[in-house]
């Protein structure tokens, strides 16, 4: 069966994360992405290691890269840059991630390959985006996280700021890429025009600060470091049983109520201090505390069991082996294994999007470097002595 993004050619000039990111997801939708990497050395996390596969590919490479086929091409030498203007005159589209201006040189700029390609859906990854004071820096994720504000919000109240565990400033610029892709190729179809997409990882840290921001424009009041509690909400947070941790995120009056029957205390949904959200936040330093003490009194199965019999929403604190033994997460088909051409396996994190029409297809492994150059090249109209001469020169 067809995917959703069937028919679609897409041009990858990005490496890292962010845009190999929205590229995997447009090939898991059922895109042809056609990954370009420099001769010799490939993406710079192939390398990223330990740990890998026996046969080298990094963890890390592999994690942003199913469903591509993957072209060496040296983009400083003209032979290469013909090379990406042929793909590009019949592809819908190009993701990159090359610091402001970097590909003007080599002719592969948004208007260089306009003029080849009007329909072409040209969508520029970046730090700090296309204009600016900062426009011209590279973009990092720790260093985006720590600029846009996440940093300053994320730990302990009496400790040092902390990362997100993940890059999300990377991954998220990676989903609004590909959704800004998706949104140019529908206007595309009622207009028969390509556009630039020009996006920031800044930007889309800021974008996803979503109701901290919010509490900072309506009240201009700087968000405080909660560590795992809810700047809104109480009780939401992490308390300790009597052996282990858990969550439990208390969302409404009625589900506050119910935590203090079962704790033994339902005056408490009583008290003029706790009655209603607003009063719990507002007095949250008096109120957290009785909690913790009363939930240390039993095990953490012990909570975990009541609360979701009344209704209470909670849940463990997993670590990544026990999220991936979850059933859940195996009912979900969030653990899978490929093979590459070779027979080799490749394990991998399921797609999170099920179509009932268009299901995800796991068609390709994350490619070996330059893989499909011949195979690509072959289909541009390159003979056979041409390639040769290409891999002599070190063009591919």
């Amino acid at each position: 069966m067809a995917g959703a993004l069937a028919g679609i050619k897409v041009v990858d000039l990005s490496r890292v994360l962010a845009g190999p990111w929205a590229s995997q997801l447009l090939a898991d939708l059922g895109a042809d992405v056609i990954k370009i990497e420099k001769p010799g050395s490939g993406d710079d996390t192939r390398q990223w290691a330990p740990p890998s596969l026996p046969d080298g590919r990094a963890a890390y490479y592999l994690c942003a890269n199913r469903g591509k086929r993957s072209l060496t091409v040296d983009i400083a030498q003209p032979a290469g840059q013909e090379i990406v203007r042929r793909l590009v005159a019949d592809a819908d589209v190009l993701l990159e991630n090359y610091k402001l201006g970097g590909l003007k040189k080599y002719g592969l700029d948004y208007d260089s390959l306009k003029a080849i390609n009007p329909r072409l859906v040209y969508c520029s990854i970046t730090g700090f985006g296309q204009d600016g004071p900062y426009a011209s820096l590279a973009g990092y994720d720790y260093i985006v996280q720590g600029m846009s504000g996440l940093m300053s919000i994320t730990g302990p109240s009496d400790g040092e700021p902390h990362k997100v565990g993940v890059a999300v400033s990377d991954l998220f610029t990676g989903l609004y890429a590909a959704n800004a892709v998706q949104a140019a190729l529908i206007a595309r179809a009622r207009t028969g025009a390509g556009q630039h997409i020009d996006m920031a990882l800044f930007d889309c840290s800021l974008a996803m600060l979503a109701n901290v921001a919010s509490n900072w424009l309506v009240g201009r009041k700087t968000p405080p470091r909660l560590g795992n509690a809810h700047a809104n909400i109480v009780p939401y947070q992490v308390f300790a049983a009597s052996d282990g941790h858990f969550i439990l995120a208390c969302g409404n009056d009625k589900q506050f109520a119910e935590v203090c029957r079962l704790i033994g205390q339902p005056q408490w949904a009583r008290d003029t201090r706790y009655v209603s959200n607003p009063q719990r936040v507002a007095n949250r330093s008096q109120l957290v505390p009785l909690l913790a003490m009363a939930f240390r009194h039993h095990p953490r199965e012990h909570w975990l069991t009541a609360l979701d019999k009344a209704g209470v929403p909670c849940g463990p604190i997993n670590d990544v082996a026990e999220a991936f033994a979850d059933p859940q997460a195996q009912a979900r088909g969030m653990e899978l294994a490929m093979r590459d051409a070779e027979g080799r396996e490749v394990p991998m994190v399921g797609c999170p999007i099920k179509l009932s029409g268009t299901p995800v297809e796991y068609n390709l492994a994350p490619p070996d470097l330059g893989e499909h150059t011949e195979q690509i090249l072959r289909a541009l109209g390159y003979a056979e002595g041409d390639i040769v001469a290409l891999r002599h020169n070190g063009t591919v």
